[in-house]
């Protein structure tokens, strides 16, 4: 298994350098296996999958977990708060970072994400995908 280990700074967008991150690696299937570190503004969305809503105070990382690949991400996070309440969704763009974020990647062997339309939920869903020994690296 591949594992992509880095530090994000202050000021960086916590999706778009993941994102970023997994482009530059040619991620084809990973999870985030650890992140910590801390936000000075936090945006996720609800469980509806509808609402976005924004923490514009400092928050600790407490758990960052999905599915992470260069055609497709899927996190989910959850913040403490600095009176130690927690929130927590579906990751957007807009979460800063405040100091730092320890962030390491671990790809999965023989697998990649793809992606198809699914009519139920009306989103487009993970296809969990075998890879070819022709596709490994």
């Amino acid at each position: 298994m591949k594992t992509v280990c880095c530090r994000l700074h202050r000021g960086e967008d916590l999706l778009a350098s993941i994102e970023k991150t997994a482009k530059e690696n040619h991620l084809k299937a990973a999870a985030v296996l650890s992140a910590v570190g801390c936000v000075s503004r936090a945006r996720v969305r609800d469980a509806g999958g509808v609402q976005c809503r924004e923490v514009g105070e400092n928050c600790e990382i407490v758990s960052l977990m999905g599915t992470v690949s260069e055609t497709r991400t899927h996190l989910h996070i959850a913040l403490s708060k600095e009176d130690l309440s927690t929130v927590g969704g579906h990751l957007m763009r807009g979460c800063l970072v405040n100091t730092t974020c320890e962030l390491v990647l671990l790809e999965l062997d023989g697998w990649r994400y793809g992606m198809e339309q699914d009519g139920e939920t009306g989103y487009d869903e993970i296809v969990f995908q075998k890879r070819r020994k022709t596709e490994e690296q």
